[in-house]
């Protein structure tokens, strides 16, 4: 079912980006949102405290590694519209769960989901993995169409209405539907296989699915940086020799081996700034969106890359892989004691009944739902671990501080979200947070932290 919130999720396995809740673009929970280009018209999305093309200036005049420093200010107005557009967004996704969960209850309580199942069985479809084709497509696309107009309206209509987006229709459309092929592509084998596990092995399904589910995680962090994102953005080597060895000499200290630096085209789709650490093994490469690049000092961009390479050496993919097949397991096996109940109390002819699928669906939905501000909370620990690493690496506070508040003015995001947004929706730690530790940073480079 295509959410075309976003063009496409970058927060997967393998691969980590800088930006999170406090600095996406949409301003997406909990993702990480790869994001573009800022220029500001005068007085139309409020007065950004630098000039366009500041990390190119920079660059031609050595300032980078001189020792005067001017502190980049926050700019009031937009905190004023981040706060307003947060609220927008927070009242949407209330929204969008409201009605999903009554849906999917619906669903199953009127006997909605039994009785269109009987009508596919009467239309002389016997296959069972035909009837679960049919009913997931069918039902898959009509779920897809009735959320079009919310998902247009939080990822096209609003970015463009806060000064984020830099979009055409046009695009958009296409992005939904390379999403809608990619869902296809995936998906659909996935739900097939784990509905002929269900009918072949349906007390130990919930094993093998996890297992599948788990492979799979890896061969997208794999795949993803080769494959699946060229759908979507261009990557190009990036062309600046001193910035690349800058880098380069950046992952060397960290012991982080990459297969390239590039740059991004996320000016493409919006305004905003981000970079990413993607890939696993051979496909492992760094990606500047060209915003940043663009707009960001040499020692920012030192920083933030810092964070991400934080992550390869603090073993983040590998743990998270760890920690993400632990939780697969967890809700597959309250599923598989979900599916047992609903049975019986919905009627179904067994958990390999197609019917059950929207059992299925609000079984792993609730159990995300219930388990988020923990693993938000484990993701915040492990980011104030790569914050502290950048600080230490680098030994330029200053430009850390700096390259936070630039987001923040460049991406509209929230300085200081209320503790209850926090908690159950950021998967990084606010954004005044991480300045603040910057701006009081020791210099103690004895530790990492």
């Amino acid at each position: 079912m295509v959410r075309m919130d976003k063009p496409v999720k970058l927060e997967m396995m393998g691969l980590h980006g800088f930006v999170g809740e406090n600095f996406a673009a949409a301003g997406d929970e909990g993702e990480n949102t790869p994001v573009g280009r800022v220029s500001y018209p005068p007085g139309r999305y409020g007065n950004l405290p630098y000039p366009t093309n500041l990390r190119r200036a920079e660059m031609i005049g050595s300032a980078m590694d001189t020792p005067e420093h001017s502190e980049v200010a926050v700019d009031p107005q937009r905190q004023e519209q981040a706060r307003e557009y947060a609220r927008i967004r927070h009242r949407l996704l209330l929204v969008d769960l409201l009605i999903s969960f009554a849906l999917v209850i619906g669903f199953l309580a009127t006997g909605a989901s039994r009785a269109y199942r009987e009508f596919i069985v009467n239309l002389g479809i016997v296959s069972p993995w035909v009837q679960v084709a049919v009913y997931v497509g069918t039902l898959g696309l009509a779920y897809t169409l009735l959320f079009l107009p919310l998902s247009w309206y939080r990822s096209y209509v609003l970015p463009h209405r806060y000064g984020l987006s830099t979009q055409t229709l046009r695009g958009w459309w296409m992005d939904w539907f390379k999403m809608l092929g990619l869902e296809v592509l995936l998906g659909f084998p996935i739900v097939e296989l784990i509905f002929w596990l269900l009918r072949t092995h349906s007390q130990s399904w919930w094993i093998w699915a996890s297992i599948l589910m788990v492979a799979l995680s890896v061969v997208l962090g794999y795949i993803f940086p080769v494959l699946i994102l060229p759908i979507f953005y261009k990557l190009t080597p990036l062309e600046d020799k001193e910035l690349r060895r800058r880098i380069e000499m950046l992952a060397g200290r960290t012991g982080v081996e990459v297969a390239g630096v590039y740059t991004i085209n996320l000016s493409s789709r919006t305004r905003a700034a981000n970079a990413v650490v993607m890939g696993m093994g051979r496909t492992k490469r760094i990606a500047l969106g060209d915003t940043l690049y663009e707009e960001f000092t040499p020692a920012e961009i030192e920083t933030i890359l810092a964070h991400e390479l934080a992550h390869q050496v603090h073993h983040d993919v590998e743990i998270g892989m760890v920690v993400q097949a632990l939780v697969t397991v967890a809700s597959l096996y309250l599923a598989h004691i979900f599916l047992r109940w609903g049975v019986r109390a919905f009627d179904l002819q067994g958990p390999g009944d197609v019917a059950a699928l929207p059992l299925l669906a609000l079984a792993m939905g609730l159990f995300s739902l219930l388990l988020m501000p923990l693993t938000n909370g484990y993701s915040r620990w492990r980011e104030r671990l790569a914050d502290r690493f950048a600080l230490w690496v680098t030994g330029r506070p200053e430009a850390f501080a700096d390259a936070m508040t630039r987001l923040a003015n460049q991406n509209l995001s929230e300085l200081e979200p209320p503790p209850w947004v926090v908690w159950l929706l950021y998967d990084h730690p606010p954004l005044h947070q991480r300045v603040q530790m910057a701006r009081t940073w020791s210099g103690d480079r004895g530790s990492p932290g």
